[in-house]
């Protein structure tokens, strides 16, 4: 009984565990797309034969991306991106088609954020020190000469 029980259990275990992929987003058809007549076509034509794009351009009205992908995630885990392509179609001023380009994951740029943080000035006390050091009137403990220099209620100098 013991052994089935803990079969049972490791199997679940290792059942929630099991990566889960998600499709999202859609590419047109190829064929509609090898239709597109540059120079000729315009946005209502493009929205007529390939729908709604998944986003467009943030800046102008110069671009249309239709965004198809496909993400791995196992667990709590980030999830992972296995696969990204891109149909871009560019207009013109007069909302012809001026050109269309084709973009996977590869051709995607990673951007690094900054992890660094901004030092603050004044005193960084601990929950228990701002619920101990607090009194009527004064948020957080702040001593009444002490500048406060995040503005607000108490201790802080007349101004």
């Amino acid at each position: 009984m013991r052994i089935a029980a803990v079969l049972l259990a490791s199997t679940l275990a290792l059942g929630a565990c099991a990566p889960v992929f998600t499709q999202r987003g859609y590419l047109p058809d190829p064929e509609l797309v090898s239709n597109i007549d540059v120079g000729k076509d315009t946005k209502t034509s493009i929205q007529k034969r390939l729908g709604d794009p998944s986003t467009q351009a943030t800046f102008s009205e110069d671009g249309w991306y239709y965004i198809s992908s496909t993400e791995k995630a196992v667990a709590f885990f980030t999830p992972t991106t296995l696969n990204r392509k891109i149909l871009a179609v560019y207009f013109d001023k007069d909302g012809k088609v001026t050109d269309l380009k084709h973009y996977s994951l590869q051709d995607g740029n990673v951007v690094a954020f900054e992890s660094r943080t901004t030092p603050t000035r004044g005193k960084e006390l601990t929950f228990l020190q701002q619920l101990f050091n607090s009194r009527p009137g004064q948020p957080g403990g702040v001593d009444q000469g002490e500048r406060n220099p995040g503005g607000g209620q108490g201790g802080g100098q007349p101004g």
